[in-house]
């Protein structure tokens, strides 16, 4: 799916007592990057609402003065739903600073009601798009998210038993 990108500036009105970045600044950041893509894919603003926030984590602290990217894209499309894969980096380097998942849905303006979206995924373009795609499958199922080191240990434990 195509990819929409926003661009912040971290000003001195976005940290917190540490001097970084404001988890709240950084979250209405990342759910208007979300809202972005999936607005885009529907067609239409109004019709578009926030069903739930999957995961938001950070894995750096972000300073002020830099410039960060926020990358969107659909990675899952049910029949009301759409989930959005998030990820912000640092424009100038790339390094990875925030990543997750919001799931939206499609409703009709007047009543509210969920409504049928006609969004329809396109074959992955990448292999960071296939991850997102089995991450957000995963979140509508249920099912946990493993971290790369879960992962290590479970392709461990699965040699030991071979």
């Amino acid at each position: 799916m195509r990819k929409y990108e926003t661009l912040h500036l971290v000003k001195g009105e976005d940290l917190n007592h540490h001097g970084t970045l404001f988890a709240a600044r950084a979250a209405a950041w990342f759910v208007e990057a979300g809202f972005a893509a999936a607005a885009c894919e529907h067609g239409n603003t109004e019709e578009i609402v926030l069903r739930n926030v999957h995961s938001m984590s950070f894995s750096r602290p972000v300073k002020k003065g830099e410039v960060v990217r926020f990358t969107s894209r659909v990675v899952y499309a049910g029949t009301t739903s759409l989930v959005v894969g998030i990820e912000a980096v640092q424009a100038i380097t790339g390094e990875r600073a925030i990543a997750g998942y919001i799931t939206f849905v499609t409703v009709e303006e007047d009543t509210g009601r969920k409504k049928a979206h006609k969004v329809i995924l396109d074959a992955a373009w990448d292999k960071e798009e296939e991850r997102q795609r089995k991450e957000a499958l995963c979140l509508v199922k249920g099912r946990k998210l493993q971290t790369e080191p879960e992962k290590q240990k479970g392709e461990e434990r699965l040699g030991e038993n071979i």
